[in-house]
């Protein structure tokens, strides 16, 4: 199989949007676990909007894609079992180690407790964390790693299906059926409410998932895609003004008929927005170097840490008299720069840290996109 290069950018990039949109949740109005002492209602708010629209349905989408990669070189047997490995074991970690401290801090942020981490920590398994500031502490989807569980359960239930319909990846793609594609995505959006993560249910995620195994992995994909580009790029701009517009506006609170154009809205801008970025990643970004190879081996790792680190540091400098743009730039150099040196540091060089953080290979392997989870031919 030709590597899909693009593929690996749109990983990669859509990680380090993680981090920036988790530096931005510090700064927003919106719930979170440890929030800045002074929040920006308007800019910050706005630009977190736009990313949270397509920002963990474009990971999903490649996730079908690879699963559909994965297959045609390994038996379901050996499918299952590197999920397990590759998606449970950092997980698990996440969930013992990582998610404790964030959920202590949390508890102190939001005056639900005083005291020290070690004096809080037998409270940690003390009910089910299900949302910020409730009563619940044992986090078992890790709270950032809810991606890691969800996907880890999309690949068990989808894997017989998988096994027993093919895509027909050369049957030719037609420029309608990619919009006809968005219905689906509105009536969930607009009137299926089973669990809501990362600002989607999550039967929107999964239908992205079937999408980008049986769909996206056509080989007339990019060509239609390339062909709608300027058309999808004027839909995407023009839905998120009025999805950004209709959000501070309260238009979901107007009647039943504007809550389901403004879920509509939303969907179709997100369904846009994946079209727009895998065709501008085909067009400039289908070629491999030394950052590339560094990057797609480092962002699952980078994933797994981005979080606690900008909670703990947010947990310190929350109520120090700096102003927003100050605290902002704050966290997201200093939140990097730790983040990648216990990674290039400590995690890369050594066996067992790349085995809980999901790195494929030994400390001697070479860095290559291929050694990665979030990698088109290993996920």
């Amino acid at each position: 199989m030709k590597r899909q290069y693009d593929l690996d950018w749109i990983r990669v990039l859509a990680t380090l949007a993680v981090f920036i949109y988790h530096c931005f949740m510090f700064f927003n109005p919106w719930p979170w676990h440890v929030k800045n002492n002074e929040t920006d209602p308007s800019y910050i708010t706005s630009v977190s909007l736009f990313m949270s629209s397509w920002l963990m349905p474009i990971f999903f989408a490649l996730s079908g894609m690879s699963s559909y990669y994965a297959l045609k070189k390994r038996s379901g047997n050996e499918y299952v079992k590197e999920r397990l490995a590759r998606l449970g074991v950092p997980l698990l970690f996440g969930v013992m180690i990582l998610t404790p401290p964030q959920v202590y801090m949390e508890r102190v942020s939001h005056g639900q407790f005083s005291g020290s981490f070690f004096s809080w920590f037998p409270q940690y398994f003390d009910g089910v964390y299900l949302d910020i500031g409730g009563t619940g502490n044992f986090a078992f989807v890790g709270l950032h790693l809810w991606y890691l569980f969800i996907l880890m359960l999309f690949s068990l239930i989808t894997l017989p299906l998988f096994l027993k319909m093919k895509p027909t990846i050369t049957k030719e793609l037609k420029s309608y059926q990619l919009y006809l594609m968005a219905i689906p995505l509105m009536i969930v959006s607009a009137f299926v409410d089973v669990v809501g993560l990362g600002g989607w249910d999550i039967t929107f995620y999964l239908v992205l998932f079937l999408f980008g195994y049986f769909i996206l992995t056509k080989e007339s994909f990019k060509k239609v895609i390339q062909k709608l580009l300027p058309i999808n790029l004027v839909i995407s701009v023009c839905t998120t003004v009025i999805f950004v517009n209709g959000f501070f506006s309260g238009m979901s609170s107007f009647g039943f008929i504007a809550a389901i154009l403004f879920a509509s809205i939303k969907a179709l801008n997100c369904w846009t927005w994946i079209l727009v970025i895998f065709a501008v990643a085909e067009r400039h970004l289908s070629f491999s170097n030394k950052w590339l190879s560094y990057g797609s081996q480092a962002s699952m790792p980078f994933y797994v840490l981005h979080q606690p680190v900008i909670v703990t540091i947010g947990f310190f400098i929350a109520n120090e008299a700096w102003s927003i743009p100050v605290k902002l730039i704050f966290l997201m150099v200093v939140a990097f720069l730790i983040i990648m040196l216990v990674y290039h540091l400590m995690i890369s060089k050594v066996s067992t840290l790349r085995i809980l953080f999901g790195i494929k290979g030994d400390s001697k392997t070479k860095s290559s996109p291929d050694v990665n989870i979030f990698d088109s031919k290993n996920l």
